[in-house]
């Protein structure tokens, strides 16, 4: 079957659906879902930005939205992160479940509380999940176990004046095991917004993911 190359979904999880926009370049070399601590990631200007340059790079991208909108008025609920790790662990479910993904390799972008979410499902499926980006993320929130669980070679990406969460994702850093960078981007604060940062952390993550992807495709073939 060939994947569709534009196409809003439905996935259901917890007795209710949630939204996601599917876009698939010609010949990707592999899948990204993003995660976002509020109900609009799949409409996030700041997402979509970042997943315009992965599918430049050659990869797929599923944005959802992990609260339902009555879900994201309540605050508290941006901060659940066991809710917002089951709803993302469900989309990937979904997602691998597809006739055209499991030949693809799956990776996670995770921004904001999205990113522990996005660590905590790395953990739970190391054999599945197999690169991991996070902008502005709260990676610390994802809990020291998990993050020392957490195989899939990970970037984590802060600005260089968002002081605080500098401090937490290093916190975080030292926890993961594996191949890690932490790439701070100098005169950017917390949400990128100063020209040409966000720009920064696309063309970051769209090197990060289509590396590792490239270097599984090379894999798989050499056991061929």
């Amino acid at each position: 079957m060939n994947a569709p190359s534009n196409i809003l979904v439905h996935i259901p999880v917890d007795g209710l659906q949630v939204e996601g926009m599917l876009q698939m370049p010609a010949h990707a070399i592999g899948l990204v879902l993003f995660a976002h601590g509020s109900g609009s990631s799949r409409l996030s200007v700041r997402n979509n930005h970042v997943a315009a340059f992965l599918r430049e790079a050659g990869l797929g991208t599923l944005l959802i939205d992990l609260l339902t909108v009555d879900e994201d008025r309540d605050y508290q609920n941006r901060f659940d992160i066991d809710l917002l790790t089951q709803r993302l662990d469900a989309a990937a479910t979904w997602l691998r479940a597809q006739e055209f993904a499991p030949a693809l390799p799956l990776g996670l972008f995770g921004a904001s509380t999205g990113a522990a979410a996005a660590l905590r499902v790395a953990a739970r499926h190391p054999q599945e999940i197999l690169a991991l980006v996070t902008r502005g993320g709260r990676p610390d929130l994802a809990g020291n176990e998990a993050l020392a669980a957490v195989r899939a070679p990970s970037l984590l990406i802060v600005g260089g004046d968002d002081l605080e969460v500098i401090e937490l994702n290093k916190t975080a850093y030292d926890f993961l095991p594996g191949e890690k960078r932490l790439a701070i981007i100098p005169g950017a604060t917390h949400l990128f917004e100063e020209p040409g940062k966000l720009d920064e952390v696309a063309m970051l993550a769209a090197n990060w993911f289509a590396f590792h992807f490239r270097e599984i495709a090379r894999q798989r073939a050499g056991r061929d």
